[in-house]
């Protein structure tokens, strides 16, 4: 259907009107509180919030996507994908509103017994975007102003915008409204489903070869894929999943970092010696205390730890060779990981040789790979936790924009002629904003 997809001029004016307004952040923290007691009318406002905030998100997009520099407009990736965000954009605005009697109008736009969301705090790890040379803040290379910032149109913030409605649960709501919350929830998994190739086929646009601008530009777009896919995921978890006590929505409340990381040492590990055939790769050595949990998005975590633990194993693997099981045992990969009073803090460290000097700043950008060989084909489908031992050059960037998303980061030290040090920051406050570009 999205192949045929066409962007009308009529729905051209719309995309620029809803990208006149200005995002709306949100935090882990806000989401929690708000998915904690799900019934139909929070349900309903999700929903309604959604259904504002996601077309002005996609619209953003749309806009720059279709304003890229360098002809990158006219690439078929590109277009393609700016079709499929398009798409979304029109079926979000089409779809009908729920149609409700006055009296439970009133009862959802009453102040009285609302409990307010607490205040979301600027994304600390992103103070840098202060600095006009911050790559997720210098856009001044791409055509026009399509981040929001300027003659905006204002919006009520989330805090007083999306209450948490306590006693809506004593609410006989009708059918209508059930109806409404299941077919909305459809549509989002759809959309959801739709944009699940996102990533590898911008990639097939072949940036490589383009300057810090479009670095720049997939920095801010693929953040903005972040959130949007969060606030879906979590709004199909709230409405499709059966509740469980530690969790809400996507979310765990109880996140327990040491399984967290057990697991994706586990599945780098099997991913290294598939790829390399072995029968036994470099071991992994988790010094973490194994009762510590927050709340946090576990497929996230899960997803940084998997790509850094993959560049560990392949460096090492690469430094001593495919044989030196047998004449002499790999030096450990060691994760440690500890708690302070703002951040949760994983550091990985090998002995796989490190990386020159010069190469440091090359490896936060998109398409940089030390693997020779690897290209992506026109055909590959896979979503972003579906990947290879090594070779698209996209590991390390999605990682740090997976850990900014809630407020922490990412930093790499490295040591030419010895081994790389990775240090993983999590919020573990969770009150930070989503850091929209």
């Amino acid at each position: 259907m999205s192949a045929a997809f066409r962007i009308s001029p009529a729905l051209w004016d719309k995309i620029h009107h809803f990208a006149s307004f200005p995002q709306t952040g949100v935090s882990l923290q806000q989401m929690v509180l708000f998915g904690q007691h799900p019934n139909q009318g929070t349900l309903l406002k999700a929903s309604q919030f959604l259904a504002e905030e996601l077309p002005v998100r996609l619209a953003h997009r749309v806009k720059e996507l279709d304003e890229l520099p360098h002809n990158l407009s006219d690439m078929p990736s590109i277009r393609k994908v700016k079709n499929w965000y398009a798409q979304s954009f029109e079926e979000l605005i089409n779809f009908p509103p729920v149609e409700l009697p006055q009296h439970l109008r009133q009862q959802l736009s009453s102040t009285g017994q609302d409990i307010f969301l607490p205040d979301s705090t600027p994304n600390p790890s992103l103070a840098a975007l202060q600095d006009h040379d911050h790559p997720l803040f210098n856009l001044s290379r791409l055509k026009g102003n399509s981040n929001g910032i300027g003659n905006v149109k204002l919006r009520v913030p989330l805090e007083r915008s999306a209450r948490y409605y306590a006693k809506s649960s004593s609410i006989d709501w009708p059918p209508s409204v059930l109806d409404y919350n299941a077919r909305f929830t459809r549509m989002l998994d759809a959309i959801k489903r739709r944009h699940d190739p996102t990533v590898t086929t911008v990639a097939q646009g072949n940036a490589k070869n383009i300057g810090l601008d479009i670095q720049a530009w997939l920095d801010r777009f693929y953040m903005s894929r972040i959130g949007i896919r969060f606030l879906i995921g979590q709004h199909v978890a709230l409405n499709t999943q059966q509740p469980h006590k530690d969790y809400v929505g996507i979310i765990c409340t109880k996140a327990n970092v040491h399984d967290i990381v057990q697991e994706a040492i586990e599945n780098a590990r099997f991913v290294c010696e598939e790829h390399y055939a072995m029968f036994k790769g470099p071991p992994v050595q988790l010094i973490c205390p194994p009762n510590l949990i927050f709340p946090y998005v576990p497929g996230h975590l899960s997803h940084i730890c998997f790509e850094l633990l993959k560049n560990s194993l392949r460096a090492v693997v690469d430094r001593f060779g495919h044989d030196a099981q047998d004449e002499k045992p790999y030096p450990p990969i060691k994760v440690i990981v500890v708690e302070g009073k703002e951040d949760i803090t994983i550091k990985i460290t090998d002995e796989g040789g490190g990386i020159p000097r010069s190469a440091i700043p090359l490896i936060w950008t998109y398409m940089y790979t030390t693997m020779t060989g690897q290209s992506i084909d026109q055909d590959f489908q896979a979503s972003d936790f579906q990947a290879p031992m090594a070779g698209f050059g996209y590991g390390l960037p999605l990682s740090r924009l997976y850990a900014r998303y809630f407020g922490g980061d990412l930093r790499l030290i490295s040591m030419e002629g010895y081994g790389t040090d990775v240090y993983i920051h999590l919020n573990r406050l969770s009150s930070s904003r989503e850091p929209l570009p």
